[in-house]
């Protein structure tokens, strides 16, 4: 039988799940639409995607739709095929996900309740020892309902819980982009799996006056895409989030610090527990003597007093032990590798990423740059690129290096 045309996306985005069978096992919450994208993402990155649909789903979400993301056939109900057998059986796939998951099918997993397809896949896949997903979504009343309380928390521990997002009086379920990458980071075994990471990224704002702020033009991008790559190679990634117009990857734990004295705060409650350390946010040099009111705005001049801040990355390794720390070195012109191996020797750095900011590459919004990534060892140049693939070529950069730490 020919391939189904589906099937051409197959790995398009990536071959991160190359070879690895996932069954999406759909349930009847309004958020089942947005199961069809999360199967069309896992297939574009090489899975092979099977999907199971209980029978209040298949009213929300007829099953052609999940057969054309995927190419596969749905399984509606089981026959004498034993469909949860083949699906969910010891060794048969390796990820069963519940997206979106209601209270009734968390409830039904809990106790052992097998009366739909999906059910009995979840129960078959729990039983077997595959792993399971389950990402909730229905009221945010029926979620803190004790009940369900009780048989979530039951599962922890036996399942993977992502998500839900508390808003507008709703659990919401987790977006496709999110479980993506929490799939990929429990299946695919990238060469950071089991890692902790964390990234610092964007600009810090520091207070002239209650109005007023002085702050680095910085959008946040690198950071926030070598936090995605770094979630790829399968680590789990915490981002201290400063001011930024880029928008966070999904799978990332955010922690916002719009002032330097936060983002320092952040990082010494978060280092000791990090094996990998990427200071990429773009922090004050020196700090303003904020004024407690509005400075006025009819003088001719102003003066804003301003003292030196200290480095954050300079305490880093003092409290991290051994985690791989990666500092960034921005410069203007002159001597760039140099000032990158001064950076390394103060910040006791395992590696920098340097870029030239006065380069025609760099500006506020780019979208192409060029980093040298210098350490002990020697240097190497990324070249002119997109920042995806400088964000590649610094986690690249990062694998290799502990790779050699470890091997």
């Amino acid at each position: 039988m020919d391939e189904h045309p589906s099937r051409d996306i197959t790995g398009s985005r990536g071959d991160e799940l190359r070879g690895k069978r996932i069954v999406l096992c759909v349930s009847g919450s309004v958020a089942a639409y947005k199961a069809i994208e999360l199967a069309r993402l896992l297939a574009r990155h090489g899975a092979d995607v099977r999907c199971v649909e209980s029978g209040a789903a298949a009213r929300l979400v007829t099953p052609e739709y999940l057969r054309w993301a995927t190419g596969n056939p749905v399984v509606t109900s089981l026959t004498g095929e034993l469909e949860h057998v083949r699906l969910a059986e010891r060794g048969m796939s390796d990820m069963v996900v519940a997206y979106p998951a209601t209270a009734n099918t968390i409830g039904k997993l809990a106790n052992g309740i097998d009366d739909t397809a999906v059910s009995s896949v979840l129960t078959t896949a729990l039983g077997s020892g595959i792993p399971v997903l389950v990402c909730p979504a229905m009221h945010e009343s029926m979620y803190e309902n004790p009940a369900v309380s009780r048989n979530v928390g039951f599962l922890r521990g036996r399942v993977g819980f992502l998500g839900p997002e508390m808003a507008e009086g709703k659990a919401r379920a987790a977006e496709p982009e999110e479980a993506l990458s929490r799939i990929i980071a429990e299946v695919s075994g990238g060469p950071l799996a089991g890692m902790r990471a964390l990234v610092t990224a964007g600009a810090t704002e520091e207070p002239i006056d209650p109005v007023r702020f002085v702050s680095a033009r910085s959008t946040g991008t690198t950071g926030a895409l070598v936090a995605g790559r770094l979630l790829r190679a399968g680590a789990s990634v915490t981002l201290v989030w400063g001011a930024a117009s880029a928008e966070p990857p999904a799978g990332a734990k955010v922690v916002p610090a719009r002032t330097g004295a936060e983002m320092a705060a952040a990082v010494a409650g978060l280092a000791p527990g990090s094996d990998i350390i990427v200071m990429a946010a773009a922090v004050a040099d020196y700090v303003p003597d904020a004024q407690g009111s509005k400075m006025p705005s009819t003088e001719g001049e102003i003066s804003v007093r301003m003292r030196r801040a200290p480095k954050i990355i300079d305490g880093v390794r003092g409290m991290s032990g051994g985690a791989f720390i990666v500092a960034f070195k921005a410069g203007a012109g002159g001597d760039l590798e140099g000032a990158a191996r001064k950076k390394l020797t103060e910040a006791r750095a395992d590696m920098v990423v340097a870029n030239d900011v006065s380069s025609p590459e760099y500006s506020g919004q780019r979208t192409r740059g060029r980093v040298l990534l210098v350490d002990a060892g020697g240097t190497e140049d990324s070249g002119v690129a997109g920042m995806d693939e400088v964000a590649e070529f610094i986690v690249g950069g990062i694998t290799r290096r502990m790779g050699r730490l470890t091997g």
